[in-house]
């Protein structure tokens, strides 16, 4: 957007002034910044009571659970949360038949997040991370959950920061003039992708009767931004344990890898563009259905995606740095002001390879049904050379046993790992995102109590360059004092210091850069120490 406006100051009182009006030509640069963030800590304790429908628990298998957000709602200077901890069980019971079963159960909650400057037209980024799950017996019929949960609030705003990129007067101007490399930008939203897939089970599994334990994970989620269109792809990765009708063959598991690939709508967008994109998992349903013969061998996926997109441009601009003008005195008003530019994209995978040990107590591993991981980030940290991430992978593996009396047990672990992302010319003024996920994760039985577990996570990271500039924002303009340009000589020898520059120079003598390399038939506009130059006034 560019715009020209104009600056003067009249004054009659001093002969022989004509007052000029400085014109300034100014472009508008769309950017965003943070406004505010904030971050807390809740603790969600409740007990549940065991459905009358399901039976008695003995011991849990597994358990985990996710945090829901239903509703954000910003007022002056809080942020407002309402939302569910959604949590599921996998049990042994005391039954001899169906001695496998599951329940599920959620916890509300409400909680506000002091934010100043906050007000109704704003939006959030709202983050939530499971610190901690626990899950008691307080007797076969009763549960305790306890929870620790940190959420996290974070507000832009997008504003218009004005730059001066020219200047005009009738009796003429000087202009010294500098390139802005800066990054505007041309699109953000909020979008959501959804993602719909029938399974059906392989021939050789029986009838579904009862749904005991599914997961949904991603793998290999890459955004690519393309013509008016934003790219959506990668896999889900499904595993069901089921109750299957015969009685024969009692407990049964499917996994499948689904491919997904998906297109949003980012109009005026293209492939030269550079876009940060966030995702997080709004929500997850698979359920058991009837396929087209009435028999219970569908399972109906569908998957749902939140998208905060930001898309800019990285151009180029020719801004005015200083000006004067050689027959009135001209003061250009200084304004600080950040720019940013894309200093790297990085698409870094991090590799953990690891031999877990079951417990002694622990039934031994006949074979791996399906395991969850999840990649924590807990500490980031600009170093030298580029970021310092720390993090933990979170395993939970199910597999069998050859104890009918419990046919399936877990094991959980954590493993640490650290990694450096190289970018070079990093430093503590950059702005930096990290989205992490896991690209690939496999656990191979090396025996019966231990397992192998290999990993590659993505740790997908741009990071932007602040630059700190101070810009023109307007001119004084008053007369300059003709007596005193007088009484001082006209011609003037001057011999250059290290460091001396043709602009300040012929500031301060009131005449022009291009009539001193005139007047010494100089070659360029560039001087140094030691040489001497004939300098004469053009005013006075």
């Amino acid at each position: 957007m560019n715009k020209t406006l104009q600056f003067g100051i009249k004054c009659t009182n001093i002969q022989d002034w004509r007052v000029f009006i400085v014109e300034l030509s100014k472009k508008y640069i769309h950017m965003n910044r943070e406004k505010g963030k904030a971050a807390t800590q809740i603790t969600l304790d409740d007990d549940f009571n065991v459905p009358d429908t399901k039976p008695d628990l003995i011991r849990i298998i597994l358990d985990k659970g996710e945090i829901r957000l239903d509703e954000t709602t910003i007022t002056q200077d809080h942020v407002w949360l309402k939302g569910v901890l959604k949590f599921s069980l996998l049990y042994r019971s005391d039954q001899e038949e169906g001695r496998i079963n599951s329940m599920s159960g959620e916890i509300p909650f409400q909680e506000s997040l002091a934010i100043d400057g906050a007000n109704e037209y704003d939006t959030a980024k709202m983050r939530w991370e499971m610190e901690d799950l626990s899950i008691g017996i307080i007797n076969s019929r009763k549960l305790s959950v306890k929870a620790l949960v940190a959420l996290e609030a974070e507000i832009d705003e997008i504003y218009d920061e004005e730059i001066v990129t020219g200047a005009e007067r009738e009796g003429g101007v000087q202009l010294l003039e500098q390139t802005l490399s800066a990054m505007e930008l041309f699109l953000a939203k909020k979008d959501t992708w959804r993602f719909k897939e029938e399974i059906l089970l392989p021939s050789n599994k029986p009838n579904i009767r009862q749904v005991l334990w599914k997961s949904v994970q991603l793998r290999s989620v890459e955004m690519r931004l393309m013509d008016s269109q934003l790219n959506v792809k990668g896999e889900a990765l499904v595993f069901v344990l089921y109750e299957g009708e015969e009685e024969d063959e009692h407990l049964q598991w499917m996994e499948t890898a689904l491919p997904f690939n998906g297109m949003i709508d980012c109009n005026g967008c293209n492939d030269d563009m550079i876009c940060d994109v966030s995702y997080d998992i709004a929500g997850i349903e698979l359920e058991a259905k009837p396929d087209y013969d009435g028999e219970e061998r569908m399972l109906h996926l569908e998957l749902v995606l939140d998208l905060e997109i930001q898309v800019f441009t990285e151009g180029e601009d020719r801004i005015v740095a200083d000006l004067y003008a050689v027959n009135e005195k001209l003061t250009p008003l200084y304004q600080e002001a950040v720019f940013e530019k894309l200093l790297l994209r990085n698409a870094s995978k991090c590799k953990i390879a690891e031999k877990m040990s079951l417990d002694k107590n622990q039934e031994p591993i006949l074979q791996i049904c399906a395991s969850e991981g999840t990649a924590v980030v807990e500490q980031t940290e600009i170093v030298e050379g580029g970021i310092q991430v720390e993090g933990t992978l979170q395993i939970n593996i199910l597999y069998v046993t050859a104890d009918d009396r419990m046919p399936v047990a877990s094991v959980k672990d954590i493993l640490p790992f650290h990694y450096l992302i190289e970018v070079p010319g990093m430093n503590r003024s950059c702005r930096y995102h990290l989205q992490t996920g896991i690209d690939q994760l496999t656990t191979v039985m090396t025996d019966s109590s231990q397992v192998e577990i290999k990993a590659v996570l993505n740790l997908n990271c741009i990071v932007f360059e602040q630059q700190k500039i101070h810009k023109i924002k307007e001119v004084e303009e008053e007369p300059l004092n003709m007596e005193e340009l007088q009484e001082s000589p006209g011609i003037i020898g001057y011999i250059a210091k290290e460091g001396d520059q043709l602009w300040n120079i012929a500031r301060e003598n009131y005449t022009t850069i291009s009539e001193i390399v005139k007047t010494n038939q100089l070659a360029s506009e560039q001087i140094k120490g030691g040489d001497k130059i004939l300098i004469i006034k053009t005013v006075g």
